[in-house]
């Protein structure tokens, strides 16, 4: 006999995040609460409760406490009273079911939406609960349509369909088309998630070849359960929550080339479906008359390949071009190099090594030769093209590395899975090079999925905008006046230089840029130059911040007022003229006026035909403004000292 298990079985992306963005909440805060079971295995959950994770009924059990909103989400009344009552609100909602959040809130109120699916399935509550409109849950074709039998729904009316994510996909189709001829103006929202699509896809295969089809999972869970149903149409299936509540004697009656068929549900774990197969294993084993090693004449059957399976192979040896691997099977498994990894810049050491057990695609089978060909890269691009769909729908920003700069971008490689990043995306300006990119992470924004064509388009502008931001909102948040920064010169203009510290560009007014007199700020600094600034002020409104790269340390005036007094006699060098008298240097970042009247005891009608700009010249201090910061100079005080000497000396 021979054992199958679906290739796409247990936990699915949704599922995975929840419980890691759970565990990660229960290692950072002890003891965490989820609203209810966070997945519909019950040897999941019991598992969780052991490290500290427990279920709260509502959210009043959980108030005052960090609360995990599970995958299937909640209706708005009750997220915001998690948000409002609980320490801390961890949203793990599945991002497909987030995305039929959106559409149902998104209808106007004028209309309506039917959800198609499980009324009293957590998931399908949460939905309706996001609809500002009016909301109905259906079962099935029948009780749709009895909604415009009954008047209930009007043909000339705005109606949305959504379906839950774990609806069976051959019933979906069946449904949307009828819907499509009857009810013109019902707008049809596929919202199946992918996995799940694919999973049932892969059972209903699995199923039409297998005498014994086993659906492992919890007895709660819907997708398991639509699973079990969908087997149940092609042959015999048991549907059992772990390998201890198999009934005995499953495989009594069955031929010897019997096909047994092992799934399960996406919130089954890897560990439970391990043990329902090790269960299968030994039951061969018992009903073996030659009690031969039957594990390993199991292993084989299970090894035979054709072209287009997926297998589990042992790297086995590698060279420069390939990995040679080993599949259980007569013949031997060759990967390329090119169908390692979409990176082509990596070696095949860079990607395997020997002894790692890797997942690849058959993509040829040469049985005269003894030799199989593989593709490891294809089962990696669809892993990372799910990811990938689920990260655009969470908005989250990922990380790849730049393997080649192409006509009008970039690649990227993420999981496998090649990502275009056009030129005007990567950030780089028009003056730059992109292949200075090549062989850098970069964080990126997944904007575009084809998924028939494999292409996957990216942003990393998007994501560092993102970065940008938070960082801005953070900026604006705790700065303060006085608050010093180490910026970097960004541009230079006539009235100043702004400078980047971080999050925003500053002002460095020419007169704050030093103590010391300038003519312009190109003769201080350049850009690109690193100086220490302060902050004067802001205005978070206009985005605007005021800064000083004056040290007040060394601010002159304090140096000024120390050593010099009014009626101090002192010698001072002109460094500006004006028409209401000159600017005299008395120290560096000091300046005095001499104004007009002060400059002899005779009319000066031209200040120019009496001091020049570089003139040294004798004067007293007459006033000295500390609020303001101003020095009076007088040239005429000292004239009229002398005087009285010079009439003596005349008589």
């Amino acid at each position: 006999m021979l054992i199958e298990i679906a290739e796409r079985s247990g936990f699915c992306f949704g599922v995975e995040r929840a419980i890691r963005l759970t565990e990660e909440a229960a290692e950072r805060y002890g003891e965490v609460y989820t609203l209810g079971p966070l997945i519909h295995n019950r040897i999941v959950t019991d598992s969780l409760q052991e490290k500290g994770i427990h279920i709260a009924d509502g959210v009043e059990q959980a108030a005052g406490r960090p609360l995990v909103i599970r995958s299937h989400g909640v209706d708005r009344e009750t997220e915001e009273r998690a948000n409002a009552e609980c320490s801390v609100c961890i949203d793990a909602t599945c991002p497909f079911v987030k995305k039929i959040h959106n559409i149902v809130s998104e209808q106007p109120t004028d209309g309506a939406v039917v959800i198609l699916g499980d009324r009293d399935h957590p998931e399908v509550i949460g939905i309706k609960g996001h609809a500002r409109c009016r909301a109905y849950v259906c079962g099935d074709l029948d009780e749709i349509e009895a909604l415009f039998r009954d008047g209930v729904l009007s043909e000339d009316g705005n109606v949305a369909l959504v379906i839950q994510t774990t609806f069976d996909r051959s019933r979906f189709l069946e449904y949307s088309r009828v819907i499509g001829e009857r009810y013109r103006c019902v707008k049809i929202y596929d919202t199946i998630c992918n996995a799940t699509s694919e999973r049932q896809k892969n059972a209903e295969e699995l199923a039409k070849r297998a005498a014994l089809m086993i659906v492992v999972g919890g007895k709660s869970s819907s997708n398991t359960g639509k699973l079990a149903e969908i087997c149940r149409r092609h042959t015999v299936t048991v549907f059992t929550e772990n390998a201890e509540s198999l009934p005995g004697q499953l495989l009594q009656g069955l031929r010897s080339d019997s096909i047994i068929g092992i799934t399960a549900g996406a919130s089954t774990p890897a560990y439970t479906i391990k043990e329902v197969h090790e269960r299968m294993n030994e039951e061969i084993k018992n009903i073996n008359e030659n009690e031969e090693d039957f594990a390993a004449l199991l292993d084989q059957s299970f090894r035979r390949v054709y072209t287009n399976n997926r297998v589990k192979a042992i790297v086995v040896g590698i060279n420069k071009n390939e990995a040679v691997v080993e599949l259980g099977t007569k013949q031997t498994g060759y990967i390329p190099l090119d169908e390692l990894t979409n990176d082509p810049n990596a070696a095949v050491a860079d990607v395997v090594s020997i002894g790692d057990e890797i997942e690849a695609i058959v993509t040829k089978v040469d049985d005269s030769n003894g030799v199989i060909f593989l593709s490891k890269k294809k089962v990696d691009s669809a892993l990372g093209m799910e990811k990938i769909a689920a990260s655009k729908e969470a908005n989250e920003t990922l990380e790849g590395v730049v393997t080649a700069a192409v006509k009008g971008g970039i690649i990227v490689i993420y999981n496998g899975t090649r990502v275009f990043i056009p030129a005007s995306q990567t950030g780089v300006p028009r003056s730059g090079k992109l292949e200075d990119l090549v062989k850098k992470t970069v964080p990126f924004k997944v904007i575009e999925i084809n998924e028939q064509r494999g292409r996957v388009v990216g942003s990393i502008r998007q994501a560092t905008k993102e970065v940008r931001d938070a960082e801005k909102a953070k900026f604006w948040e705790s700065i303060e006046v006085g608050q010093k920064f180490e910026g970097e010169v960004r541009s230079i203009e006539d009235y100043g230089v702004f400078v980047d510290i971080g999050a925003v560009d500053g002002l460095v007014r020419t007169s704050e840029l030093t103590w010391n007199r300038v003519g312009h700020p190109k003769d201080i600094v350049k850009e690109g130059d690193k100086i220490t600034v302060i902050v004067k002020s802001f205005d978070p409104e206009k985005k605007r911040v005021s800064l000083s790269a004056k040290d007040p340390d060394e601010n002159p005036w304090t140096k000024f007022v120390a050593d010099y007094a009014i009626d101090d006699v002192i010698k001072a060098t002109i460094v500006s003229i004006t028409e209401f008298g000159a600017f005299a240097q008395i120290i560096p970042g000091v300046d005095g006026l001499i104004h007009i009247s002060q400059i002899s005891t005779e009319r000066v009608t031209n200040i120019a035909n009496v001091l020049s700009v570089g003139q040294e010249v004798d004067v007293k201090i007459i006033d000295i403004d500390t609020d303001k910061n101003r020095v009076s100079l007088s040239m005429k005080a000292l004239m009229e000292d002398a005087a009285p000497a010079d009439d003596a000396d005349a008589e």
